[in-house]
């Protein structure tokens, strides 16, 4: 499995910012997917994730404002998160994950978020 990530950048606090990533190759084995993100100097955290049958977990600091989705097409398998009401806390760069069968973790190359005050 392949992901490519986009759609990070720089926004004012308040803002939004839409993150895709698309998945391809081997996308019939994708388990679970889900975005991460890593601050500078902070390990990488789990932001929000969704499984195979929709079910969605996010983590505590982000709920209410971010949205994770996930769209299955015939080759691509699309990861979208939405994230409004942007804080400079949220300021990291963004990695997609896809867990496929056998607990094997692809990851997307990352797209920076920066959210300023």
């Amino acid at each position: 499995v392949q992901l490519q990530a986009s759609g990070g950048g720089l926004v004012q606090a308040g803002g939004s910012l839409r993150l895709s990533c698309a998945a391809s190759g081997n996308i019939d084995s994708i388990n679970d997917m889900a975005w991460y993100r890593q601050a500078p100097g902070k390990q990488r955290e789990l932001v929000a994730a969704i499984t195979s049958d929709g079910r969605i977990n996010y983590d505590d600091s982000v709920k209410g404002r971010f949205t994770i989705s996930r769209d299955n097409a015939k080759n691509t398998v699309y990861l979208q998160l939405q994230m409004n009401s942007l804080k400079p806390e949220d300021t990291a760069i963004y990695y997609c994950n896809a867990r496929s069968v056998g607990f094997v973790d692809a990851w997307g190359q990352g797209t920076l978020v920066t959210v300023s005050s």
